[in-house]
């Protein structure tokens, strides 16, 4: 390796270390992912965002009770537990009347902003329809009431997914990272072409890719198609991993990843898919 090469490769560990420092202030000590992470920031935040209104929606009158009827029903071992998820909400909900967690800043407000992305037009009634159902189907309670509506089962999918929590995170801090600053973002996912986003600063237009890392570190793959479309804009190709996404995520900026990382090609045999083809021409 000469030298010339040898300073390009530590400029770029200093660039990922440093996107990484940024998304990380003050971080503590990481903890591993409770079992039931969803399902407690969901309550957490119909408490913090509903107060009693959530509570009553369970036929129970204080918070107490509420946190009692968790433990019960094995969603936490201890009471401790679910209040502690209700101090990380309280902050981002100041009509609630309580601080919580205000000295941790917004390092926890990406667990608020995919809720809100998903069910943050819900009135209380419908927010505490989607908790009890999650309840009913992971934690056997079968007599709770509730109503089942496709669009709400949809969007609780959503919510366990990598991409999507990743994706949010980047939108809302993309502005920070010194190659993006000041940039404006267009959104491309629906167009599946390779990548994520166009973000256009006033000398140049990125094309940005995401991905999601739950833990501090990780692996990801490429599609073909990003693979090739890496290939082809090089330079102004940015791969942007979102790691520690159970905790506090950080992001690593990565240019020209086909050049600046290692990949393996792996075959992957797609399943049959299964179609069901109209039999007689339809006129309208």
């Amino acid at each position: 390796m000469n030298n010339q090469e040898s300073k390009n490769k530590w400029n770029r560990k200093i660039q990922v270390q440093t996107n990484a420092i940024l998304f990380n202030k003050g971080n503590p000590m990481i903890k591993n992912k409770h079992k039931n992470y969803e399902i407690l920031n969901l309550i957490g935040y119909g408490i913090s965002k509903f107060n009693d209104d959530f509570i009553k929606q369970f036929k129970l009158t204080t918070k107490n009770s509420f946190y009692q009827f968790c433990v019960d029903n094995g969603v936490a071992e201890t009471i401790s537990t679910v209040k502690n998820r209700v101090d990380l909400f309280d902050p981002f909900f100041p009509n609630n009347g309580r601080k919580g967690w205000w000295q941790k800043g917004d390092a926890y407000i990406h667990r608020k902003e995919l809720i809100d992305h998903l069910f943050g037009n819900e009135n209380v009634e419908g927010y505490a329809n989607i908790v009890k159902i999650h309840l009913k189907d992971n934690f056997n309670m079968k007599n709770i009431a509730h109503q089942e509506k496709p669009i709400i089962i949809s969007r609780f999918k959503k919510l366990q997914e990598t991409g999507l929590e990743a994706e949010l995170f980047f939108m809302n801090n993309y502005n920070s990272i010194n190659i993006f600053k000041g940039g404006s973002l267009e959104d491309a996912r629906l167009y599946g072409d390779g990548y994520d986003f166009q973000i256009s600063t006033n000398k140049h237009s990125y094309l940005a890719e995401v991905k999601g890392i739950r833990e501090s570190k990780g692996k990801f793959r490429l599609t073909e198609k990003e693979y090739k479309k890496a290939q082809e804009y090089e330079e102004d190709y940015i791969m942007n991993i979102v790691t520690n996404l159970d905790q506090i995520p950080k992001i690593c900026t990565i240019k020209n990843p086909i050049k600046n990382l290692s990949f393996n090609e792996k075959i992957a045999q797609s399943q049959s898919v299964k179609e069901y083809h109209l039999i007689d021409d339809i006129e309208c």
